[in-house]
């Protein structure tokens, strides 16, 4: 997970694009205020630039100053509960900042996927909210804005703080996914940009909650990924991330005969990442093209020699593998074996002269015996990765993972410095609530 970024700071440094440069041209000298604070990955990164692209749309203003805002963002992650806790204390924390700062006026908006997932639960818990917004309404922070402002704040009268206080705009399954010309602000450097080919996850992953959170996989067409990139490459970006949840699934939603779980690319049955790359291949311009976020079931030969042969694709893969002992792929529900695996690593590396492996993998996942992370070690040690993560398993509620059934109530937990600081200011327990810790009813 990526470290916290106040992302309305980085704005100024960053192009806007689309309709959003005609409106900022426009933007009214004592507009609306909007600052946002964007935790998590590339893909929720990418969501924060939609979100400001529409609050330019709106003619309002950014600020890198979460004092100066009017309305304040905080676009949160859920992945895994050190996520949460990190999400939950930027919310208190901004909230703190309002009361410290006399600003009773300013507004705080929850986006991201701890609001898609729990806005209903944190509705009832954290009244000093004013909107949470789901990930289908990203395109729509502006007009949602629009009627926060004109809402009185709980702060001016407390006697409206109750659970029904904050607006809620959430779907229970996400179906949105950007175009070409949705509006953006860019958060990049100048020089690099994300490009989200997809949105959600058909993998079942019994560590992963990305599915519920985020929906089905579901793609953009070729033509409005290619258009993006055009658009990009005209605007002097040298580096495009091609990025979603599973990159390389993209296309195959889209085949008239349903793909299965472990279909590797076939360009025959319809659109594919190996088509789409070649079609990038003869965008006019001087770039290149890096792979995030690919998935080992779902490789084929077909895409390795369309890397190789593509001189605008980066030698870099990013292939998140988790384990290597067949029985914790299982469990993992991996749809993938040690055997594919080994097999997969080797045509890569063949196939891709020179070729950079990034990967992660989880321990401690529940039944791994010692004997199984020592090959798992032994395995990191043989293949020798470019670059490697490792991620302490995380049990995630309403994974398939999870005992969930049995978790009937929200621990209160105290530890946390915001919540202490909070506690004190005005002695309210609820805001003690972190959302993260779960206890087993006996």
């Amino acid at each position: 997970m990526n470290s916290p970024s106040v992302v309305a700071a980085k704005a100024f440094g960053a192009s806007s694009r689309g309709q959003c440069k005609e409106e900022a041209k426009r933007l009214p000298a004592y507009g609306t205020k909007v600052g946002m604070v964007s935790l998590g990955c590339a893909k929720n990164l990418v969501d924060a630039e939609i979100m400001l692209g529409s609050v330019l749309q709106h003619g309002m203003e950014i600020t890198s100053c979460a004092e100066d805002a009017d309305v304040l963002v905080i676009n949160t992650c859920a992945f895994i509960d050190s996520a949460k806790e990190e999400s939950i204390e930027a919310i208190l924390e901004a909230h703190q900042e309002r009361g410290l700062n006399k600003r009773p006026n300013q507004k705080l908006i929850v986006s991201g996927c701890m609001s898609q997932r729990f806005a209903r639960e944190l509705r009832g818990e954290m009244p000093e909210v004013d909107a949470f917004i789901g990930l289908d309404q990203v395109s729509q922070l502006g007009e949602i804005i629009e009627k926060i402002v004109a809402r009185p704040s709980w702060l001016r009268d407390p006697s409206e703080a109750s659970g029904t206080h904050a607006l809620l705009f959430s779907r229970t399954r996400p179906i949105y996914i950007p175009d070409y010309n949705t509006p953006r602000f860019r958060l990049t450097p100048a020089h690099s940009a994300y490009v989200k080919i997809a949105e959600g996850c058909n993998h079942p992953c019994s560590f992963c909650v990305i599915p519920q959170m985020r929906g089905k996989h579901r793609s953009r067409t070729p033509q409005s990924v290619l258009a993006e990139i055009r658009g990009l490459v005209s605007e002097g970006v040298r580096e495009i991330n091609l990025i979603s949840q599973d990159t390389t699934y993209y296309g195959m939603d889209l085949w008239s005969a349903k793909a299965g779980p472990r279909q590797p690319v076939d360009s025959t049955r319809g659109p594919t990442l190996a088509t789409l790359l070649r079609e990038i291949q003869e965008i006019d311009g001087d770039f290149w093209i890096r792979l995030l976020y690919t998935h080992p079931a779902h490789w084929s030969d077909e895409l390795i020699d369309t890397i190789a042969q593509c001189d605008k694709v980066a030698r870099y893969i990013d292939i998140p593998l988790q384990h290597i002992d067949d029985s914790m792929l299982g469990r993992m529900r991996r749809e993938t074996s040690r055997q594919h695996i080994e097999d997969l690593i080797q045509r890569l590396r063949a196939g891709i002269p020179g070729v950079t492996l990034r990967t992660t993998f989880i321990v401690g996942f529940p039944g791994e015996t010692e004997a199984q992370f020592a090959g798992l070690l032994d395995f990191i040690r043989r293949t020798r990765f470019e670059r490697l993560g490792i991620f302490k398993y995380s049990q995630e509620e309403g994974s398939r993972n999870c005992p969930c059934k049995n978790w009937k109530r929200i621990e209160i937990v105290s530890g946390s410095a915001a919540y202490r600081a909070e506690r004190s200011r005005c002695s309210r327990c609820r805001f003690a609530c972190h959302f993260v810790k779960r206890s087993r009813s006996r």
